[in-house]
């Protein structure tokens, strides 16, 4: 047989298979009305899916048994988030998507009180500059004082950094972004460009010792290995330079940004000290509660799966089922577990849209645990 005789009997089979699919999912529209009239049927029965998909892989045979497992398991993943987007159950995650959507606002702000860690000069405060043009910047002594100072009313909105395109992600803040009562609300790419920061007469060969952010450190790895200096860390890069500058000794220098050389009074000894040209840093604004903005089209979220075969594919399937692009997916061990992982995830989508609420609501449900973070849009 020939591939011209083939492809049209594959045209004709697929037409059956979208006429069934299609029957299917109208039978499981009806199945959706049942149990919103009847709330104590759940929407997730696992005995029946196990029944359903064992009783597929057999009738299939060795040959397609696998296969025919998987099809029909993408199949139940998508009726269940057909009844799911239907079925807006009263969990946590609706009342806080809710209160989001009760805030609401269309405009973000230009000013406000805006919690900074490090000090005058710190790539924080410039990401703060670009998000709020008429803010009032207060510098705070480390990421967790950021976080205290939002949950306090001191401040109104906290900055603070995520992850590196080079250096990856800043881990202590993923912890902290799960301390009560903190919402994202607007994240932005910030372009970052170290310089090695010394006294005017200093000289390269002569440096011993150089403060910086660990962060930074990382990002500039291969310059300090052939500088051969001892490293010390600090808060913020321009805490470094503040150091620096105090030292007042030409064998110290500090790996910072280049405004920090006028703020401080420091000359730029080397200014190509960066692993990679394209070093970009992304920062989270914080605010307290649940709000969001008009335009909202990123999403973050922190999930703990089962510790299970396939509880992570069900995750993400469940994601896929509607569409949605998932823009970020991390692990990260939970501390006083064995090889127990949480997992950071950014969608790609909005709270109005179509399914979503439904979709975080069955996550919820099917989680060990489940948090959504913030509805924001992201600044380029």
């Amino acid at each position: 047989m020939e591939l011209s005789e083939i492809r049209p009997q594959l045209d004709s089979i697929d037409g059956q298979l979208l006429d069934l699919f299609l029957q299917r999912m109208a039978l499981i529209d009806k199945v959706a009305d049942i149990k919103r009239r009847d709330p104590s049927k759940p929407l997730y029965d696992p005995a029946r899916e196990r029944e359903i998909l064992m009783r597929v892989r057999e009738n299939a045979g060795s040959d397609y048994g696998d296969a025919a497992f998987q099809l029909f398991r993408m199949v139940l993943e998508l009726s269940r988030a057909r009844q799911a987007a239907q079925l807006i159950p009263a969990t946590s995650v609706a009342a806080r998507a809710a209160a989001m959507c009760a805030h609401e606002q269309a405009v973000f702000p230009q000013s406000g009180r805006v919690a900074v860690s490090g000090v005058e000069g710190s790539h924080a405060g410039a990401a703060a500059d670009r998000l709020f043009p008429k803010g009032n910047l207060v510098f705070m002594d480390g990421f967790a004082a950021v976080v205290k100072a939002v949950q306090s009313g001191l401040c109104q909105f906290g900055i603070l950094p995520v992850e590196n395109s080079v250096h990856g992600s800043v881990r202590q803040v993923y912890d902290l972004l799960r301390e009560p009562d903190i919402c994202i609300v607007r994240s932005v790419r910030q372009l970052i460009r170290h310089v090695l920061l010394t006294q005017p007469d200093a000289k390269v060969e002569n440096i011993k010792t150089v403060y910086t952010h660990e962060q930074a450190a990382g990002q500039c790895s291969r310059f300090l290995q052939k500088l051969g200096a001892d490293v010390i860390p600090c808060t913020s890069t321009a805490h470094a330079a503040q150091r620096a500058a105090e030292a007042q000794d030409p064998t110290v220098a500090a790996i910072a940004a280049e405004a920090c050389a006028k703020l401080y009074n420091l000359s730029v000894l080397t200014d190509d000290i960066q692993n990679e040209s394209v070093n970009d840093t992304r920062f989270l604004c914080i605010a307290k509660g649940a709000s969001c903005y008009a335009g909202a089209d990123r999403m973050s979220l922190l999930v703990n799966c089962a510790n299970s075969p396939g509880a992570l594919y069900q995750m993400i399937a469940k994601i896929s089922a509607l569409g949605i692009n998932m823009c970020k997916l991390e692990s990260m061990p939970i501390p006083g577990t064995n090889f127990s992982y949480r997992f950071f995830v950014d969608l790609e989508c909005n709270l109005h849209q179509e399914g979503v609420l439904g979709l975080l609501c069955e996550l919820e449900r099917s989680c060990d645990s489940f948090t959504l973070l913030g509805s924001y849009s992201e600044i380029v």
